[in-house]
């Protein structure tokens, strides 16, 4: 098990915000508590998308033959009454 998440007074975490972010973004959890009481925790988000590569969705995405004619297009044209 790690070591145990960095703790700050609301306070502190008002003043040194910047630090602490700073801490998180490299991967740090941090507690912020009130009057000594643990009541939120600031964590990092992931920040990799992870996709296989260019083409990675070949043969499973389906479009009818007419997706792209011109009475669709009008169509969804009218629905956004881009059409009169």
């Amino acid at each position: 098990m790690g070591e145990p998440a960095a703790q700050f007074n609301i306070h502190e975490a008002k003043t040194q915000l910047s630090r602490i972010i700073e801490r998180v973004e490299h991967g740090e959890e941090v507690i912020i508590s009130r009057a000594g009481r643990p009541v939120a925790k600031v964590v990092p988000l992931p920040t990799t998308v992870r996709r296989v590569g260019r083409g990675s969705l070949a043969g499973r995405i389906h479009r009818a033959d007419d997706w792209d004619s011109h009475e669709t297009n009008e169509s969804i044209a009218r629905d956004f009454g881009l059409l009169s």
